[in-house]
């Protein structure tokens, strides 16, 4: 799809934990179409935009929903709080990014996010369950401490609905006995630690990945080992900031452990 640019009404904002709060915007429905895993730019003035994932799968109405880390701190992260608060309308440009899902596989999914990296995860499960509730779907969320996971309940409720859906929450803080529940498992640690220690043979999916560099490229190398093919792995990372091998071999890895 050609990304456009258009203007679309800010219908609600809420805070979902004192860090991160969810935005819904609303515009013509044909207008906002997207492939679930793409991203949007938001105008926040002077020249300046700024991406998001775009948190729901499309569906028809109109409706886009947006997860935003909020840092005080950071100049343009409070003008753009201040200005989702204050404005009826914003200026956008969408759809964007490759990272998206293949509508043509029937792989299991394995999904991997970083805080608000769940965004874009949001979408690809509600399109893949959309298109066939029997679909394998193994989301790994990492955060630093369990109040991140800023939707837990949402994971907990397909996990809940959906025979083939789990939820793994990892915190390095850890996690409270509390969270297993079925098809829920809670795990501390780093996340490319957890995949390490917890998986056996990723041959079989396709992998989605949400968050840093580091962490992207760090969850692709324990992958790797573990038999993941170089074709099915996706991240918006890849593109904009592309590495050499993509995806290493297992004998490189080797000779680099051995380093």
């Amino acid at each position: 799809m050609t990304a456009r640019t258009l203007t679309c009404r800010v219908a609600e904002v809420e805070d979902l934990t004192p860090d991160v709060f969810r935005v819904y915007l609303e515009g013509r429905a044909e207008a906002v179409a997207h492939a679930a895993g793409q991203y949007l730019e938001l105008d926040i003035g002077e020249g300046e935009w700024v991406p998001f994932s775009i948190a729901n799968a499309h569906g028809g109405d109109g409706r886009i929903e947006l997860h935003i880390q909020h840092w005080p701190e950071r100049s343009n992260s409070a003008k753009l709080r201040e200005l989702l608060v204050e404005a009826e309308q914003l200026r956008l440009r969408l759809p964007s990014g490759d990272c998206i899902i293949d509508p043509d596989s029937r792989r299991p999914l394995l999904l991997v996010a970083a805080g608000t990296g769940f965004a874009q995860m949001k979408a690809i499960v509600e399109s893949a369950l959309a298109e066939d509730p029997e679909r394998h779907v193994e989301l790994w969320w990492a955060a630093k401490e369990r109040r991140d996971f800023y939707l837990e309940r949402l994971p907990r409720e397909w996990a809940a609905a959906y025979p083939h859906v789990h939820f793994h929450g990892v915190s390095e803080a850890g996690v409270a006995a509390d969270f297993d529940d079925e098809r829920v498992s809670g795990h501390r640690g780093r996340v490319d630690e957890v995949l390490a220690q917890r998986l056996a043979d990723v041959s079989a999916h396709d992998v989605y990945l949400s968050g840093s560099p580091g962490m992207v490229y760090a969850c692709v190398d324990v992958l790797a080992s573990l038999g993941l093919v170089p074709s099915r792995v996706f991240s918006d990372v890849f593109a904009y900031a592309p590495r050499e091998p993509l995806v290493p071999t297992v004998g490189s890895l080797v000779k680099e452990r051995r380093a």
